[in-house]
């Protein structure tokens, strides 16, 4: 039985498909603790041979791009009769280790994310958050394969 399951989402357009599958867990786990998490990647400034995130220098550099997030979130959960026991729009230098601090924080028994099939030199470039988080996280993972980008 899971105790705490954490929907990552990028907010795509085949979101709802992932969504869906956390439904799918929660219905037959009604006692379980639904978290979502978007991970906004923090706005990088060059100084020199130097990167720092903008939210360093200002704080509300990202912080129309998280209301954005928001929005669009809400009409996700909504859609897919989703509630959420903690919502949670995060900037972090990179998606996974976002993912991976919130996991580790959390205590959370489950991820369901999805994984964009990638080919050829995107594949190689972006690589999958899906993948990348794997030997860091301690929960399961539920990884919903999705079509290409």
């Amino acid at each position: 039985m899971y105790q705490h399951i954490l929907l990552v989402t990028d907010l795509q357009d085949d979101t709802d498909l992932v969504a869906a599958k956390a439904k799918w867990i929660l219905d037959a786990q009604p006692n379980a603790e639904l978290s979502v998490l978007h991970i906004v990647e923090e706005t990088m400034v060059g100084f020199g041979y130097e990167l720092i995130p903008a939210s360093a220098l200002q704080e509300e550099v990202d912080s129309e791009r998280c209301q954005n997030a928001r929005g669009r979130l809400a009409q996700i959960m909504a859609r897919n009769q989703l509630h959420p026991n903690h919502v949670k729009i995060k900037t972090a230098i990179s998606g996974r280790k976002g993912i991976v601090d919130y996991c580790n924080t959390h205590g959370i028994d489950l991820v369901v994310i999805g994984r964009h099939k990638r080919t050829g030199l995107s594949a190689w470039l972006a690589g999958a958050t899906a993948d990348s988080i794997l030997p860091d996280v301690t929960a399961d993972l539920l990884v919903v394969q999705l079509s290409c980008d």
